[in-house]
């Protein structure tokens, strides 16, 4: 008898998470769709959308619109991040020599791998990142980064420092 008011919130909180997908999705279907301007893409991330829904276990909300676009949105940034990185590294790929051929499954680790680092650099302060995109992209000294930024070198070499630290973190 105890478990009854469990089951009961359960059941609740289906029905109110399938309430918000019937109200919603098209709508977020649409939007997508036209952030993307790919009908099939859309429909990944609207499912991906509600998966998380689902994951939190926010069945009751206030404003379901706006929390399946705040969702939706930050998915749309996490795509748009991994086709960044994946065209950089096809760029880089491309002049590589011939003989560095990689196979598909080699080719998707370092990729997943890539992505995985920048979502680490990204958690980072601003000026964190910055000076590690400086140094590692650009070819900055850990001098010219500080000049940059008006800080000094060991404020550098403690940026850099905790950005490598969020890089091995992915590899080990």
């Amino acid at each position: 008898m105890s478990d009854y008011p469990a089951d009961l919130s359960t059941t609740q909180s289906n029905q109110q998470l399938t309430r918000i997908y019937t109200e919603h999705k098209p709508w977020l279907q649409q939007w997508l769709t036209y952030k993307l301007g790919c009908n099939q893409q859309a429909a990944d991330l609207v499912q991906d959308t509600f998966l998380r829904l689902i994951a939190k276990r926010l069945a009751i909300l206030k404003e379901p619109k706006a929390y399946l676009r705040v969702i939706a949105n930050g998915l749309l940034n996490d795509q748009y991040r991994r086709r960044s990185i994946e065209s950089a590294y096809l760029e880089a790929l491309s002049h590589a020599p011939q003989n560095v051929a990689m196979s598909p499954e080699q080719r998707e680790i370092l990729l997943e791998t890539l992505q995985l680092i920048d979502s680490e650099l990204a958690k980072l302060p601003e000026k964190v990142s910055q000076a590690f995109f400086m140094a590692q992209l650009y070819g900055f000294t850990y001098q010219q980064i500080a000049d940059n930024q008006a800080v000094s070198l060991r404020t550098i070499k403690r940026y850099m420092q905790q950005a490598y630290l969020a890089c091995l973190t992915v590899i080990i």
